[in-house]
């Protein structure tokens, strides 16, 4: 068996690396998704910096397997930043990881995989693939406070079927300790908390970088419709925001929506922010092919959020409404809502807005 491994420098992807060269023909691959100056950042301490590269490179050559470097910062800059960015500035919080693990990991790096004669691809994710009668289905990590299932939710069974993730059945800890025992460079290396091409988390300031364009001032307004004052520009709020609003209003306001026709951003109580149902669509499912009826789940509206029990209704091919037990704060369109039935995941969709 040939695996290509996505060895992004740090140490779950490194482990993994470990345990599959044990018993496949492993090839080591980075993904080399920008420079710096591309997103206008000059520290050497993101993703895909030249310090990750070595990191990656040095843990592939201990394990003596091949190493590749691949120049996807077209692809990704294609679909991955441009997509975050139309989708902010078009009033949506969009989550680039999971597109990133749809086009580049999945895709991109799935095809050159192909070419250097590999049969499966591998990542780092905490999450579990089994296979049930004719079906691949995809489960939650056995680490509750690791489990990254939520961002794999889009893989179809073709993907499902050819792709290996050696660390669902460890936990974080375990993983160090591996890397420690085998003497990995990265083995203490702190987790990426941030979009990777955002490292500062001022997302609003990477898109005004990005754009060459200031996000239009507008009116702040009511859920009554009536003007509260000014704000600073769309793409600085996200649905639920309750700090820095800039306004002082003598009692605490919340981000309820955003309106692009109008650019003005809505703003109420917190008890405003609660829907039972959440319109979702771009579904995908895992267990079968297309949902044809009513079905129990539980359900996650983002990636930090408690799983809520909740009915999925089937509303067109490509469409569904969760109807939670109990209303679920700030359902923010473009999340991602993923489904499970205990420790499976039943499939995921992009909300569209939440009633």
């Amino acid at each position: 068996m040939k695996v290509a491994i996505a060895l992004s420098g740090g140490v779950d992807s490194s482990v993994a690396a470990y345990l599959l060269s044990k018993d496949c023909e492993c090839i080591g691959c980075t993904m080399k998704l920008y420079d710096n100056d591309d997103i206008g950042e000059t520290r050497e301490k993101t993703c895909c910096s030249l310090s990750d590269v070595e990191d990656a490179k040095s843990v592939a050559y201990s394990l003596g397997m091949p190493y590749y470097v691949f120049n996807y910062k077209d692809e990704f800059k294609k679909e991955v930043i441009d997509r975050f960015v139309n989708g902010y500035l078009s009033g949506e919080t969009p989550n680039p990881c999971i597109d990133c693990n749809k086009y580049m990991k999945f895709g991109k790096l799935r095809k050159q995989a192909e070419l250097l004669g590999c049969n499966y691809i591998a990542t780092g994710h905490y999450a579990i693939i089994e296979k049930s009668g004719d079906r691949f289905l995809l489960k939650k990590g056995t680490d509750p406070t690791k489990d990254q299932s939520y961002v794999l939710y889009g893989m179809t069974q073709k993907e499902l079927a050819s792709t290996l993730l050696p660390l669902g059945h460890l936990s974080k800890k375990e993983v160090r300790e591996i890397a420690e025992e085998n003497g990995f460079i990265n083995a203490r290396k702190k987790d990426s908390q941030d979009i990777c091409f955002v490292p500062d988390g001022d997302y609003a300031g990477f898109i005004e970088n990005y754009t060459g364009a200031i996000s239009a001032p507008g009116d702040y307004i009511g859920t009554d419709g009536k003007p509260l004052g000014k704000h600073k520009g769309q793409i600085h709020y996200t649905v639920g925001q309750r700090k820095g609003l800039g306004v002082a209003f003598g009692k605490p306001q919340f981000v309820i929506s955003k309106d692009i026709g109008t650019n003005t951003v809505v703003l109420g109580d917190e008890e405003n922010l609660f829907y039972k149902n959440v319109l979702v669509k771009d579904l995908n499912f895992i267990p079968f092919d297309d949902l044809s009826g009513d079905i129990r789940i539980s359900a996650k509206i983002r990636y930090r959020h408690g799983e809520q029990p909740a009915i999925l209704h089937p509303v067109s091919e490509n469409r569904a409404i969760i109807e939670f037990k109990t209303p679920q704060r700030a359902p923010a369109p473009g999340q991602s809502a993923v489904f499970y039935d205990g420790d499976t995941v039943v499939g995921g969709g992009i909300i569209e807005k939440g009633y």
